[in-house]
């Protein structure tokens, strides 16, 4: 009784509002996709496959991605513990500090735990300068391994002549910088990753959507328990009322209505029948289903959209940061630099422990404290301010992106509307009735059914706290709606189609003034004749309309995808003011579209919910994703929206226009006086009797650390 009451609704013409043809964008065209050469037979459909795809969206700067949060902190600590002796021990660039003392073997000690924590606290440096090496790439990772691993061989050297050849001439060591340079660079990351809340696994998520197992059907109707990668194309499979699909099939026996919001994002359960397709991953309704299964494994809906989110994402990946791109300059500057140096000193003072020094000093002084707080502690600062109005940053680099949004990209359905099919409005059309009874009325027909617009009406009924009349004898008109007896009254909920089929007269006018809308329109008749009617649709998210002005008054374009039909969207764009739309996608489609804009120079930030808005988000700029959304869709994102109202983009791009200015200010603070330090170090004024001593390098360094972390500290939200 309720599929066909639900087979019924669906059957409506609302204004654009047909739930088949939209089902039918969704659904059906992924099967056109040519999987005639994969074999799918052993694969493990349950993880697709995605093992070994590259999830590096969380790359820090080069960090070795096996460093997760926990261990890195552990390692800092561990590095902490060895480094404080050093401290104590050895001087700072030659300078004895207050606190230095020496005893006996002293150097030993320093010697043994410098060489434990070099290779210990400094591994994730030098395993990321590798991978930056081999990617012909250097960056952070690399200027960081060029500063502690001079420090460290060359310290090594200076003990040798110091201790064991004796040297009439002393050689100064670096240990204390060794120690204080990995300990702070590995604050550094500790801090960003501890700021930044970690990237989930989308692809992991999106393969959790399947079940693990399937209720297969034999030639005899009987049913057999299988594991899901056992599953092959062509064989039936039963879905029970409740369950999720296992695999993307075809209905060939039974009614029901689908779930899909999980994998299309659209809100409205979908009614089904024999021959209409259905998504593996979606949730069957209250009827029984057999299917025949069309696609599983990489034939499969789910197993196209991860491939799409793999691909994005590992292009994300490739995205340098603002820190790298400077880091990457001053290694280049500081070895050829250095090395120049050395070569110059060699020349004109023949002494080699005079020119290592000054080539070892320019390396260290390169590679500056600071540098390596520059970014963590302005980014740790924004994820405080974003995540105190509403706004969860994954991605850093999603800052430095944002600063010049061209277009903001979004999802229409849990984006800017609620998400949810409610009542818009409903009116007596009889002076005998009033609109609460129409409503109770309509509540009496639709109690017993769980059809989204049903649904809707009982919400409504239940908020406005309406006296719902008992119903009798209510029964399905096929293609039309219900009817029924309620207070010995003969009514009937119809639809458009039945009033003009029976010459029922209506009101043309209020009609077309919702349907415009892109409302679901019903009639409410007694005895052939209408007395009420109610419209229904999704709600437009309060300020949303606020938001896109805005949007549109600091020159930056909003745009709408949607897997909803045309009308539907064409009406929500009109109301909000959105010219740019694109409607009935899929997510391949909504891909392709990001991917045209940003073809085209622009720099694009998508906004979506749903799992089939997942390959856009990770394809797009920056990524933005409803808080209420799907797991895939927010495993997808680098930014994500607490409240889950749209118009906190506004803080982020705020948020980003200022992290991005306080970003390059600290990296002038923390890197920028090299411009000068690097020469002077060199020795480039010697000849004048100028010549930067470590001691003197190593204040300046000391300074634009504690200028770093204050300038961090004064971000703001504007």
């Amino acid at each position: 009784m309720k599929s066909t009451h639900e087979k019924d609704h669906s059957s409506t013409n609302h204004s654009g509002m047909d739930h088949n043809h939209e089902n039918k964008e969704t659904t059906h065209e992924h099967e056109k996709m040519d999987h005639a050469n994969m074999d799918h037979s052993s694969m493990d459909h349950s993880h697709m496959n995605h093992g070994n795809m590259d999830h590096s969206q969380m790359n820090h700067g080069g960090m070795d991605h096996s460093m997760h949060m926990g261990n890195l902190k552990q390692k800092f600590w561990i590095s902490l513990v060895l480094a404080l002796p050093i401290l104590f021990l050895s001087p700072m660039m030659g300078l004895n500090l207050p606190f230095q003392f020496e005893f006996p073997g002293s150097q030993w000690v320093v010697l043994i735990l410098a060489t434990v924590l070099f290779f210990y606290g400094g591994m994730p440096f030098l395993q990321g300068a590798k991978m930056e090496l081999s990617q012909k790439e250097p960056a952070m990772m690399t200027l960081i391994s060029l500063g502690i691993s001079v420090s460290y061989l060359y310290s090594v050297y200076a003990f040798i002549m110091n201790n064991l050849v004796h040297s009439s001439q002393h050689v100064m060591d670096f240990f204390w910088e060794l120690a204080t340079l990995i300990v702070i660079m590995l604050l550094g990351h500790w801090i960003e990753m501890n700021a930044i809340s970690n990237a989930g696994n989308a692809l992991e998520k999106m393969a959790e959507l399947l079940p693990n197992s399937a209720l297969l059907v034999d030639d005899d109707g009987n049913t057999t328990e299988v594991d899901l990668q056992e599953v092959q194309k062509g064989q039936h499979l039963l879905v029970k009322a409740g369950e999720k699909v296992p695999t993307d099939g075809k209905i060939i026996s039974g009614e029901t209505s689908i779930n899909e919001s999980m994998v299309t994002g659209e809100s409205q359960e979908v009614p089904k029948k024999k021959e209409d397709t259905v998504i593996g991953g979606s949730v069957n309704g209250s009827g029984t289903i057999t299917i025949e299964v069309t696609g599983t494994g990489e034939s499969g809906y789910l197993s196209q959209v991860m491939n799409l989110v793999s691909s994005a994402q590992n292009e994300k990946s490739r995205v340098e940061s603002l820190s790298d791109k400077v880091a990457k300059w001053l290694f280049y500057v500081a070895l050829g630099v250095g090395i120049l140096a050395f070569i110059i000193w060699q020349i004109i003072d023949g002494d080699l422990n005079t020119s290592l020094e000054r080539m070892v000093t320019v390396f260290i002084i390169a590679c500056p404290h600071a540098l390596g707080l520059a970014i963590p502690l302005v980014t740790a600062r924004s994820t405080s301010l974003g995540a105190e109005n509403g706004v969860l940053i994954k991605d850093r680099n999603s800052l430095e992106a944002a600063k010049q949004v061209d277009a903001i990209v979004m999802d229409k359905t849990g984006t800017l509307t609620e998400g949810d099919f409610a009542v818009n409005d409903y009116r007596a059309l009889d002076d005998n009735y009033s609109s609460e009874q129409i409503l109770g009325f309509l509540a009496a027909l639709e109690q017993n059914s769980s059809h989204p617009l049903a649904v809707g009406i009982l919400n409504e009924a239940k908020q406005k706290e309406v006296t719902i009349p008992r119903s009798e004898n209510v029964t399905n008109l096929p293609g039309v709606g219900l009817e029924g007896t309620v207070d010995n009254k003969e009514l009937k909920i119809v639809n458009l189609s039945y009033l003009k089929e029976q010459n029922i007269s209506y009101d043309q006018t209020l009609f077309d003034e919702f349907s415009q809308k892109g409302n679901s329109i019903s009639f409410l008749l007694e005895k052939d004749r209408a007395i009420g009617f109610i419209a229904q649709g999704d709600q437009i998210k309060a300020g949303a309309k606020d938001f896109i002005q805005e949007l549109q008054d600091a020159s930056i374009r909003p745009v709408m995808l949607t897997g909803d039909n045309q009308q539907v969207a064409k009406s929500v764009g009109e109301q909000l003011g959105i010219s740019d739309i694109h409607a009935e996608l899929k997510p391949e489609d909504k891909a392709k579209i990001i991917k045209e804009y940003k073809d085209n120079g622009e720099t694009v930030l998508m906004v979506g919910d749903g799992v089939n808005d997942a390959p856009s988000l990770a394809s797009a700029t920056v990524g933005v994703a409803i808080g209420a959304g799907t797991d895939v869709a927010i495993d997808s994102a680098d930014v994500i929206l607490v409240n889950s109202d749209p118009s906190d983009i506004r803080h982020f791009l705020s948020l980003a226009k200022n992290t991005q200015r306080k970003m390059v200010q600290n990296l002038w603070w923390g890197a920028g006086y090299n411009i000068i330090a690097i020469p002077l170090a060199a020795g480039i004024l010697a000849p004048w009797g100028l010549v930067l001593s470590p001691a003197v390098g190593a204040v300046l360094m000391s300074l634009s650390t504690v200028v770093v972390a204050i300038n961090a500290i004064l971000l703001k939200i504007d």
